[in-house]
């Protein structure tokens, strides 16, 4: 392994079982929250396949919006899955409240500004009865994106110039994490005036927040 990409390998590496971890601990408190039910309609806005493979998990008729070319599909799964390529901030073909539930985990960092998080936001709430939406923390010490320690606090001017030397290494990589912006919890509370924001923390650390908003027949 070349050197140059060994901090890069050594971070996929490393995150991958905690990253495991967290997903798993966040799809148990998603079903007990929601109430997931075998045959109910589910609408994952930006996500895969593979968030959806626990057995615990009952057989839902699940339908996923992403970019085309970056579906995959599954085989084998207890889900009846759906796919459609399209524009989370402009779903197109989907009618109001025409979900039981519409998930979105790590996706709104990564649509682009202010005006593409308001759409995707105002997408979220006009298609689903019921949603939860998860975003990372930018106080969590290690950035999910970067691997890099304290990745929000650097200078501008220096995260521009780290940026530019990942670029020559790695520009896949690099692209993704250029195009990632930290929400606060201040903004997804705005984005989300309904919903409740729960905050998940690692050794009282915050690590992500999630926007959830339950309707009162599944509340309690």
């Amino acid at each position: 392994m070349l050197t140059r990409y060994l901090r890069f390998t050594v971070f996929t590496r490393l995150k991958q079982p905690f990253s495991d971890w967290a997903r798993l601990r966040r799809m148990q408190q998603m079903l007990r929250t929601f109430n997931l039910r075998q045959g109910m309609c589910v609408l994952d806005l930006g996500g895969t396949t593979e968030i959806w493979s626990y057995s615990f998990i009952p057989s839902l008729n699940i339908t996923i919006v992403n970019l085309p070319g970056t579906i995959e599909k599954s085989t084998g799964s207890q889900h009846d899955f759906q796919y459609v390529e399209g524009d989370g901030c402009n779903v197109e073909g989907i009618g109001d409240q025409s979900f039981d539930f519409v998930f979105s985990n790590s996706v709104i960092e990564h649509v682009g500004g202010p005006a593409r998080r308001q759409a995707f936001a105002n997408e979220i709430r006009r298609i689903g009865k019921s949603y939860l939406v998860q975003t990372p923390s930018m106080w969590f010490p290690i950035e999910a994106h970067s691997g890099m320690p304290f990745w929000w606090f650097y200078p501008a001017s220096l995260r521009r110039w780290l940026i530019e030397r990942w670029r020559k290494k790695l520009p896949g990589w690099t692209e993704m994490v250029e195009a990632t912006t930290v929400l606060r919890r201040s903004e997804l509370e705005r984005l989300f005036p309904e919903a409740k924001v729960i905050v998940e923390r690692v050794l009282g650390i915050p690590k992500s927040y999630s926007a959830v908003n339950v309707p009162k027949t599944h509340a309690g």
